[in-house]
């Protein structure tokens, strides 16, 4: 091959790879602003879904999907989603970053602003320790309150990390979840348990077993902290469960 061609060549693949370069440039925005919105114990926001739309690994519909928004949870009531950040760039529109329910637990993403609602927040924060088996909840921060609990035997264990409180329910009296049940983002390790295997904090009919480890992953607790948290504990709370 003679050097003229050569360097028309090596020319061109600049030229090629410059164009790329400035092409990847272009799909991120410039001077993109992140600001934290929930540290998740003073402050938490949260919001329910206006539409089923993609969550993406990144803001501005970049990276990879995660998953999509749903508008219900598995018992029916309008979705929970904690609103960790925004992010906004000049010329575009703002995107949230949110924790996403589902299993596996702990996923984040990004979703732009307008598919999420008005912005909701709370100041209480609930905390489960599973080692000294007792509960703790926190209002802005400081503690108000606690109570004994009971987690999941060895063979089911609870799982740990950040989550929040997406329902709350009141039982028909009787039954074995005692007066409240509130639904949580925390899946167990047993995804064919009716309804995907969620996470409860519910009362009980056995609170002799209390502390202790009783269930198949849920947070019980005797009937009358149960009933305390009913009206305390708000939706979209954060609920961190730890070890």
């Amino acid at each position: 091959m003679r050097l003229a061609t050569r360097i028309g060549l090596l020319a061109a693949t600049a030229v090629s790879l410059s164009a790329a370069a400035t092409s990847a440039a272009a799909a991120v925005p410039p001077a993109t602003r992140v600001v934290r919105l929930s540290n998740e114990v003073t402050v938490t926001r949260w919001a329910h879904p206006l539409e089923v739309a993609d969550i993406w690994t990144e803001p501005f519909a970049r990276g990879r999907r995660v998953a999509r928004l749903h508008m219900s949870t598995e018992e029916g009531w309008p979705e929970v989603y904690l609103v960790l950040a925004d992010a906004t760039a000049p010329g575009r529109e703002t995107w949230l970053r949110i924790r996403v329910p589902g299993r596996p637990n702990g996923r984040t993403g990004w979703v732009r602003r307008n598919a999420l609602g008005r912005l909701n927040s709370t100041d209480m924060d609930l905390r489960v320790n599973l080692g000294a088996l007792r509960a703790t909840l926190l209002r802005d921060g400081r503690p108000i309150w606690h109570a004994p609990i009971g987690d999941g035997k060895p063979s089911t264990p609870t799982p740990t990390g950040h989550f929040w409180i997406r329902e709350l329910m009141q039982v028909p009296p009787g039954s074995i979840y005692g007066p409240y049940a509130f639904g949580t983002s925390d899946y167990s390790t047993l995804s064919e348990w009716p309804n995907g295997g969620v996470v409860g904090i519910h009362g009980t009919n056995e609170p002799w077993l209390i502390p202790g480890h009783p269930s198949h992953g849920c947070i019980r607790m005797r009937n009358a902290s149960i009933t305390y948290l009913a009206y305390h504990l708000p939706i979209g709370a954060p609920v961190e469960v730890f070890r």
